[in-house]
């Protein structure tokens, strides 16, 4: 596999928690932590893409042991100037590949980040990594979006998926290779910025089976953090995979 390109450099990160603002509202980070925590019981848990630690920081105020890895030095630069961030240990790294010391009884992927990986090969190494890290029962979890491709007329590529006075956003398929560019425009005071950031949508069934491949069963499937049941039309999943023990 090829090195991963870093997407989430300083004038992403100076802005994350500010543009992705929604996503640390309580009502949002709650449910997740209440059933990460649970997973987690006793043991430790490991954060894949732990960015600036919207997750991470209140589970270990829940009085869960977190480790985390993260390829962009900027984003875990601002983990590192909150409350809390002193008792998490990072690894800066490819969470494909890169390692940690220790068995943890939870892993887990949170806000589409699986799709950072970019080629099946490397999602693939992700699930092989991860069980390599678990201990016998340790579980994985994975939220992720279901690709909107039901919402694609035939021959069309583009999906808006917000559109403001201040911000346009649209997704740009490619759905030969399950590629998926994500196109955000913004005007602020700063003036005119404009991000495009690749990923590959996967599927439910395609991440059962690199599960599988990594030696875990699927447990749980859920439409969201509050567990509600997925179906045809959930917009995203919520699942867990659980190591052989």
């Amino acid at each position: 596999m090829s090195p991963p390109e870093d997407h989430f450099g300083e004038h992403v990160a100076a802005r994350y928690d500010e543009t992705s603002a929604w996503t640390f509202d309580p009502a949002v980070v709650e449910p997740a932590v209440d059933l990460l925590a649970s997973l987690a019981g006793e043991g430790a848990a490991l954060e894949l893409g732990i960015g600036t630690g919207r997750i991470a920081l209140p589970l270990v105020a829940r009085g869960v042991r977190v480790q985390g890895i993260d390829l962009s030095e900027a984003m875990v630069a601002r983990l590192r100037t909150k409350a809390g961030a002193e008792a998490i240990g990072v690894k800066i790294g490819d969470f494909a590949t890169t390692t940690v010391d220790g068995a943890f009884s939870l892993a887990y992927l949170v806000f589409n980040t699986i799709m950072n990986l970019t080629t099946q090969d490397a999602q693939v190494a992700c699930f092989r990594n991860v069980a390599r890290h678990l201990a016998p029962g340790g579980r994985f979890v994975i939220e992720v979006g279901v690709p909107h491709l039901q919402r694609l007329p035939p021959g069309e590529r583009f999906r808006p998926f917000h559109v403001g006075s201040e911000h346009l956003g649209f997704d740009e398929y490619e759905i030969a290779e399950q590629g998926l560019v994500s196109h955000h425009y913004r005007i602020g005071g700063d003036g005119f910025e404009a991000i495009a950031m690749p990923f590959r949508y996967v599927w439910p069934a395609e991440l059962d089976l690199m599960a599988q491949l990594a030696g875990m069963r699927l447990e749980e499937r859920w439409g969201d953090w509050d567990r509600q049941p997925f179906t045809s039309e959930s917009t995203k999943h919520v699942s867990v995979w659980e190591k052989s023990a």
